[in-house]
């Protein structure tokens, strides 16, 4: 029987976590493009609260 490769799991991991910190960076850069200050659906369609945006970022 084989063994688990960890390392490669461990990168898998890693590199889906960049891939959605990307996304949700490229999200967020796209609401602030178009000038939306309402509050914006998250993933799981929820939207967020209008009131929790970072103002110190701008």
């Amino acid at each position: 029987m084989a063994t688990p490769n960890y390392g490669y799991e461990k990168r898998q991991r890693e590199l889906a976590k960049k891939k959605k910190k990307e996304d949700k960076l490229r999200a967020k850069a796209e609401a602030a493009r178009h000038g939306s200050t309402d509050a914006q659906p998250t993933h799981d369609g929820a939207p967020e609260p209008a009131g929790q945006q970072d103002t110190a970022a701008s």
